[in-house]
C-alpha cells in the first residue's frame, strides 16, 4: 500500500499543492514552518479522519478559506482508489470514494492505513492516560474500521449518562432535592454493553502488542528494558486480571458502576468504563512515566508505533509509515537502528529540517519544501 498522489487545496499553509509519490522512501526537507509536517498530516488525516497535532478540524483550513480539500490516490495490490475529503469548519465534512459520495466520511476508513510518529508522540509515555487510550483506539480502527462505530456508540452513551449524573448531582447537592435517577439503571446497562465491546477489543490488542513492543524496544536501544505494556481497567482492582469473555465483562462493569454510585453522584460524572482506563508502560519493572530518561522515553514511544506497524503489516499490507521530524530528536545510534528497522516498508514518508539528520539507510526521493511549495530535488 502506498500513496501515489497527494493533492491539497486550502489545507493549512497550502493554497494548492500536488505531490507525486512512489513506493520506498520519500524525504521532505525544509526549514521549520515551511509546510513539511502539513503534507504528512494530510496523509494521516486521510487514514484516520483526525490530525495528530490538533483536536478539531478548524486549524486545518487555511485562514480565510471556507473549506479545505484533501485528495489522495492510494495504490493497493495494483489497484488504485481515490479518496476526497472536504473539511467544513462548523458544518459536516464530506467524503467521496472514486468520485462517488459516501453517506458518512468514516466509510472511507480502511482505504489507507498509516502509522505516524511525531514529536507529539512523546506524550504516549509522559502524557495523560487519554493519549494512550487514543493510541489504542486509533489502532483498533486502523485494523477494523467498524470499531469507529463502536467508539461512537460508547461516546454517545457516556454523554447521556454523564448528563444524567450531572443533573442528579445538581439536584442533590445544590438544591437539596432528591435526585431523579429513575433511568440510571438503563444507562448503566447501555454503558456496560458498549464498554464491554470496546474493552474486549482493547484487551486483545494489548495482548498482541506486548511482545512486539518488547522486541522493538530491544532493537532500538541497549539500555533499560524490558518494555512491557499492560492494560489498567477502572473496573478492576490494581493487579486484578479481567475476564476475556464479553458477557463477564458486562457483569464486571455493572458491578463496578454499582460500587461507584455515591462517588459518581458526588462528582456528577461516570467514573467507570474504558474512558477512565490506561495503558501502563513499564520499563525494567518500573513505570516509564517519571522514571525513564529522555532517550528511553523516546525509544518507548517509537517502540509502540513500530509495534503498531508490525501488527498492521501482519494483517496483510504494509501501512504507510510516516516519520515526522523524528531524527532530530534521536542520537546517531538510535537513528541508525530505526532506519534499519523501517527501510523495507513499502512506503516511508520522512520530514526533516536538516538533510544531514536523515540516515544514509533511508536514501530515496527528495523533496524541497519552502513557503508552501514542494519541488522534487
Amino acid at each position: 500500500m502506498y500513496v501515489s498522489h497527494l493533492q491539497l487545496a486550502d489545507f493549512r499553509s497550502y493554497t494548492s499543492a500536488l505531490v507525486e509519490l512512489g513506493p520506498g522512501v520519500s524525504v521532505f526537507v525544509g526549514a521549520n514552518g515551511q509546510g513539511k509536517t502539513n503534507l504528512v498530516e494530510a496523509v494521516g488525516y486521510v487514514a484516520s479522519l483526525s490530525s495528530h497535532r490538533v483536536s478539531s478540524d478548524t486549524p486545518l483550513v487555511r485562514q480565510g478559506a471556507p473549506r479545505a480539500i484533501v485528495r489522495a490516490k492510494v495504490v493497493r495490490d495494483d489497484r488504485s482508489m481515490v479518496v476526497d475529503l472536504e473539511l467544513n469548519p462548523g458544518r459536516a465534512n464530506r467524503a467521496r470514494l472514486n468520485q462517488s459520495p459516501v453517506s458518512r466520511p468514516r466509510e472511507v476508513l480502511g482505504v489507507l492505513r498509516t502509522v505516524l510518529f511525531a514529536p507529539e508522540d512523546l506524550a504516549l509515555v509522559k502524557g495523560d492516560p487519554g493519549e494512550r487510550r487514543r493510541f489504542l483506539d486509533d489502532l483498533l480502527v486502523a485494523r477494523a474500521p467498524r470499531m469507529a462505530g463502536v467508539r461512537s456508540d460508547y461516546d454517545r452513551v457516556l454523554k447521556q449518562r454523564n448528563a444524567l449524573l450531572k443533573s442528579a448531582s445538581a439536584q442533590f447537592f445544590r438544591r437539596g432535592a432528591d435526585p431523579d435517577l429513575s433511568t440510571r439503571e438503563v444507562w448503566d446497562d447501555h454503558l456496560a454493553h458498549a464498554g464491554a465491546e470496546l474493552l474486549v477489543a482493547r484487551l486483545d490488542l494489548v495482548a498482541a502488542l506486548r511482545p512486539l513492543v518488547a522486541q522493538a524496544y530491544a532493537g532500538l536501544t541497549d539500555s533499560g528494558g524490558p518494555a512491557v505494556p499492560a492494560y489498567r481497567s477502572s473496573a478492576a482492582e490494581e493487579g486484578e486480571e479481567l475476564p476475556a469473555d464479553r458477557p463477564q465483562l458486562v457483569d464486571k462493569l455493572r458491578a463496578a458502576m454499582a460500587g461507584a454510585r455515591e462517588r459518581e453522584l458526588q462528582r456528577g460524572i461516570s467514573l467507570v468504563g474504558p474512558h477512565r482506563d490506561d495503558l501502563l508502560l513499564s520499563l525494567a519493572d518500573m513505570p516509564a512515566k517519571g522514571y525513564a530518561s529522555q532517550g528511553e522515553s523516546w525509544s518507548y514511544a517509537l517502540s509502540l508505533k513500530l509495534a503498531a506497524f508490525e501488527l498492521l503489516r501482519a494483517d496483510g499490507d504494509d501501512p504507510v509509515l510516516i516519520l515526522d521530524d523524528v531524527f532530530a530528536e534521536l542520537d546517531s545510534e538510535r537513528r541508525r537502528r530505526l532506519a534499519e528497522r523501517v527501510r523495507d516498508a513499502e512506503q516511508v514518508l520522512v520530514t526533516a529540517a536538516v538533510a544531514d539528520d536523515i540516515p544514509k539507510e533511508l536514501d530515496g526521493a527528495r523533496f524541497g519544501v519552502r513557503e508552501g511549495s514542494v519541488e522534487s530535488e
